[in-house]
C-alpha cells in the first residue's frame, strides 16, 4: 500500500528522487524554493505540490530532503512556513541532503519534539544514479525507524546500509568524499603522465582497469577527462562543500586529512579557472594548464 510522502527539494538529486516514489505508488507531495519546478514536476509525475515546506508536509508521514547545504537544511525545517510546523506525530523525516553530523544531530531532537523520527541518509551515485534509481544510501538512526523506511529507499537507492545512531550517515558521506577525491588526483596525475609519454588510453585502461588500480572513475571517467569534457557530473563546487565539512570534522575529531587537505586547495584551482560547474574529475585540467 503506497504512502503518504513529502519530498523537499528538487534539484538534480530531487527531482527524479520524487518522481520514483510517486512512480512506486506512494502518494508525494513536493516542495521547491522555485515553485514553476515544483509546478513541473507535479504535471509530469501527477503528484501534489505545497508552496512551503510546511504545506507539502502536512499530511507526509514520511518526509524527505534534498537541498544544498546545512543552511539551506534549517531554511526549510524552520520557521513558520517550515516542514517541523507542520509535521505530523509519528512521522518519518529523512535527510538526504550531504550536510554535517552536528545538524543531523540537532535535527533528531528537533523533530523528536514533534513526536516524529529522524534518519541522517545522504546518498553518493550522482545525478545518474537518481535519474535510474541506483543510489547508495549511507544512514545514521535506530533500527526501527530504519526499517520503516526501507520500502521508500528502495524506490531510488540500490544498496542501503544503516551506519548506527544519528549523524553515521554523514560521517560515512565525508569517508566516500576523502577517497573520491584521492582517487581521482591520482587519476589525474596518471592521465597526464600517460599523455606526455605517449601512451594510448584506451590500451591503457584495458590494461590496468582490471587490477589494483582500477575504480569506478577511472573506467566512467577516463575517456571525458582525456578529451578535457567536464560538462557533466558531480560540480566542483558541491565537492568544495562535502570537503569543507570533512575537514572541519576532521578538526574537531583531531584526525589529519593532508591529501584531502591539499585537493581541496586544487579545487580551489579549478574554480579560479571558472570550473565551479565542471564534473569533479576536472583535476586533470588543472594538471595540464599549469
Amino acid at each position: 500500500m503506497g504512502k503518504q510522502c513529502a519530498f523537499i527539494g528538487l534539484g538534480v538529486m530531487g527531482y527524479p528522487m520524487a518522481g520514483h516514489l510517486q512512480n512506486a505508488g506512494h502518494s508525494v507531495s513536493v516542495f521547491n524554493r522555485t515553485t514553476a519546478k515544483a509546478e513541473k514536476w507535479s504535471k509530469e509525475f501527477s503528484g501534489n505540490y505545497g508552496k512551503t515546506p510546511a504545506e507539502a508536509v502536512k499530511n507526509a508521514d514520511f518526509v524527505m530532503v534534498c537541498v544544498g547545504n546545512d543552511e539551506d537544511v534549517r531554511s526549510v525545517f524552520y520557521g513558520d512556513d517550515g516542514l517541523l510546523s507542520k509535521l505530523k506525530p509519528g512521522a518519518v523525516v529523512i535527510d538526504h541532503t550531504t550536510a554535517s553530523a552536528e545538524l543531523a544531530r540537532e535535527l533528531e531532537l528537533a523533530v523528536k519534539e514533534k513526536e516524529g523520527s529522524f534518519l541522517d541518509a545522504p546518498v553518493s551515485g550522482g545525478q545518474a544514479g537518481a535519474e535510474n534509481g541506483v543510489l547508495t544510501a549511507m544512514v545514521g538512526g535506530s533500527d526501527k525507524t530504519f526499517a520503516a523506511a526501507d520500502e521508500l529507499f528502495q524506490c531510488y537507492a540500490k544498496t542501503r546500509q544503516l551506519m548506527g545512531p544519528v549523524g553515521s550517515g554523514q560521517l560515512a558521506k565525508m569517508v566516500n568524499q576523502i577517497c573520491i577525491a584521492g582517487v581521482l588526483q591520482g587519476l589525474s596525475e596518471g592521465l597526464q603522465f600517460a599523455r606526455k609519454v605517449g601512451l594510448d588510453p584506451d590500451k591503457l585502461i584495458a590494461a590496468i582497469s582490471k587490477g589494483a588500480a582500477g575504480s569506478w572513475q577511472m573506467e566512467n571517467r577516463y575517456k571525458t577527462m582525456w578529451d578535457n569534457h567536464y560538462e557533466h557530473g558531480f560540480a566542483v563546487d558541491w565537492m568544495r562543500k562535502d570537503l569543507k565539512i570533512a575537514l572541519a570534522e576532521a578538526d574537531r575529531q583531531g584526525v589529519s586529512l593532508p591529501a584531502t587537505a591539499l585537493i581541496d586547495q586544487f579545487y580551489a584551482d579549478v574554480q579560479k579557472m571558472g570550473g565551479n560547474r565542471w564534473d569533479t574529475s576536472s583535476l586533470l585540467a588543472r594538471l595540464e594548464k599549469s
